[in-house]
């Protein structure tokens, strides 16, 4: 069997980011939204700019999936 990396997240579309969201790849790319080959070569970890934490002004865990309109503290980029 091959090996294959898991990080547990949702399949499905992504809705733009948070504009506090902050993550490694970044500062690696200068990019918002950096591509896939991108993300991997960063930990994943990510934190709330706003906070500068783990976790957001609503005390929920920052993520690139969970950061999206549904939370109270979200703020679109454009």
């Amino acid at each position: 069997m091959p090996y294959s990396r898991s990080f547990g997240e949702q399949a499905g579309p992504i809705q733009p980011i948070c504009r506090h969201m902050r993550s490694k790849a970044i500062y690696v790319t200068g990019k918002m939204e950096p591509s896939a080959e991108m993300v991997d070569m960063g930990s994943g970890h990510c934190w709330c700019n706003h906070t500068q934490h783990i976790l957001g002004p609503d005390s929920e865990l920052v993520e690139r999936r969970a950061c999206n309109s549904s939370r109270d503290c979200y703020e679109s980029v454009l």
